[in-house]
Formats: structure tokens, C-alpha cells, sequence
């Protein structure tokens, strides 16, 4: 995430000057190359390595946002931006999930996977190489990909000959609009309903991906400890059906909402929402057996779909 947070906003800049669909690309082939050299790694600094350069290299979420709006009617833009960021969401929690099912793959499935097998040896291996190969597939479906910026290549005589007629018919109530124009995007900063808009993108984003990062440690974390001493197999069971509910609520459900209480209300209800049923988890505590499995994965399902709703 530090490293995502570093380059954000050139890969943006990139994706407005060369296109989209090149950023994209090269995006998932990181994926693809670190994602696999983490699995592989032996060493703590390696593992931070690896992770650090997958994400300063992935510029994927604001291009994909972008690229979502373009290739959509006016009409059609609120759904095409819950769509990605539902991906997202899905995304973060069928990996972890993945990953509780496919890690240590020589202790949990001996008959498949030997101890001496570079399964065995790499014990986090296989979760990763899944993730790549199916990243890999991603990239190969890009080359039918279509790119939505275009740029219109205008000779120096054509553009010699626009700005004199441009000269000739602009009058000074014009000249003066387009100076009021540039001064506004010089103080585009200064714009504070785009910049709360960001700020509270910003909030809502480092929740969830403190959220997502904490949860699974926490699940698995002994009870003395505050966690609830759940298997990798039961995290993500819970991950793998939030994951479905989160498909689910984005298909027969969310477009609705979305009708009748608007984007702006339907986030503010769920940032609302959110919060007791945070404030529920640590005393989950005292639950255990099928309660403390039916508890959990109510409190998951209902989290996850709120912040759909939040993004």
C-alpha cells in the first residue's frame, strides 16, 4: 500500500497521456512477475521487496475508474463505478480466502503436494502462482481491450491555421471566460467539494484496507490474545461466502438502493451502519463453536456489502 500511495497519481497522469489500456497492462504483467517472486521469497526483506514494487508498479484502480466512465452512458456511470470497486471488494476477499485454502499445501494435503516438492518448500507458493496465472489470463484477454483515449494528431499548418481563425472570432467577453477557466484549475485545490469528495474517499479507503489487512490475523490469532483462534480453512470459508454475498448484493440489490436513496445518502446510511457492527467484533470473543461461525459471517457479509455502498 505504501508503495501504491507513492505512484497513484503518475500512473494517472500516465494513463491520461499514453492511454489507458497500456497502464492497465503493464499493471497486471506486475501482478503476474512480483506476485509470483513473493510466493517465492525466503527472506523477510525479500517478501517486503516484492510486495513494495508490486504496488508502486500497479496503478490499476483510478485507470480502471476511468476507463469504466468512458466506455458508458452518462446514465450507466454510477453502476459502472460500484462495479469496479465491487471487483475490488471481491478481489480482496476471494484472495485471503484463497489463500486460507492453498497455503501450507504439503501439511494439508500430503497426498498431493510432498514435503520435498517445491510446494513443500515454499509453503505459500501456491496461492500465489494461482493468483498469477489467473492474472496472466487477464493479460491475454487485454490485447482485445479497447483504449478510450484518443488523441487527434492535427498537423502544424492545420494547427497554425485553427489558432488564427480562433484569433479572429474569440472576442474579449471570451478571452476573458477562458481566463477565469485557468484560474480555476490553477486552484483546483482550493475547490472544497472536490476535495472533501477525496478526503472522505481517502477515510473510507483506509478503513477497509485496514479492515481486510487485520481481519484474517485477527480470526487466527489465539484467544489470550484477543483473536478467536480460527484455522486458515475457517477464514476462509467466511471470506470465500462474503465474497458471494458481495456479488449477489451488487446484482439484485444495490442498483435499487442506489434509485431510491441516491449515492450521497446510501454512503452516509452505510457509514453509519458500519459502525456498530465494528464495535461488535471484539466481543466475539466470547462466542464460540457454530454461534461464534454464524455470528462471524453474518457481521462479514453485512460489513463488506456496507462498504460497497461507502466506495
Amino acid at each position: 500500500m505504501f508503495g501504491r500511495c507513492l505512484t497513484s497519481t503518475l500512473w494517472g497522469i500516465a494513463a491520461d497521456r499514453i492511454g489507458r489500456k497500456p497502464v492497465v497492462v503493464f499493471g497486471i504483467l506486475s501482478v503476474v512477475i512480483f506476485n509470483t517472486l513473493f510466493g517465492l521469497s525466503v527472506t523477510y526483506w525479500m517478501a517486503i521487496a516484492t510486495r513494495f514494487l508490486l504496488g508502486a508498479l500497479n496503478g490499476l484502480l483510478g485507470p480502471m475508474k476511468a476507463y469504466a466512465i468512458e466506455v458508458c452512458r452518462p446514465e450507466h456511470e454510477p453502476l459502472a463505478l460500484s462495479l469496479v470497486s465491487t471487483a475490488w471488494g471481491i478481489g480482496l476477499i476471494i484472495g485471503p480466502a484463497l489463500g486460507g485454502y492453498l497455503a501450507l499445501p504439503a501439511e494439508k494435503y500430503p497426498n498431493i503436494f510432498s514435503p520435498d516438492s517445491l510446494f513443500g518448500r515454499f509453503p505459500y507458493f501456491l496461492p500465489c502462482l494461482c493468483t498469477s496465472v489467473f492474472a496472466a489470463i487477464v493479460l491475454i484477454s487485454c490485447i482485445w481491450m479497447p483504449e478510450t483515449l484518443h488523441k487527434h494528431k492535427v498537423s502544424d499548418d492545420g494547427n497554425q491555421s485553427v489558432e488564427a481563425l480562433e484569433a479572429h472570432l474569440i472576442d474579449p467577453k471570451e478571452e476573458v471566460g477562458q481566463s477565469n477557466s485557468s484560474n480555476t484549475k490553477k486552484s483546483l485545490f482550493k475547490n472544497w467539494p472536490l476535495m472533501s469528495s477525496i478526503i472522505v474517499y481517502c477515510v473510507f479507503s483506509f478503513h477497509d484496507m485496514a479492515y481486510t489487512e487485520v481481519f484474517s490475523l485477527w480470526a487466527e490469532s489465539d484467544r489470550k490474545y484477543g483473536g478467536l483462534s480460527l484455522s486458515s480453512e475457517d477464514v476462509g470459508q467466511t471470506l470465500a461466502i462474503t465474497g458471494a454475498s458481495l456479488l449477489v448484493y451488487q446484482l439484485f440489490m444495490y442498483p435499487s438502493i442506489i434509485k431510491v436513496l441516491g449515492p450521497i445518502k446510501s454512503s452516509q446510511i452505510a457509514a453509519v451502519l458500519c459502525i456498530p457492527i465494528l464495535f461488535a467484533y471484539p466481543y466475539m470473543t466470547y462466542l464460540s463453536g457454530p454461534g461464534l461461525s454464524i455470528v462471524l459471517n453474518i457481521a462479514s457479509v453485512i460489513k463488506n456489502n456496507l462498504g460497497i455502498s461507502t466506495d
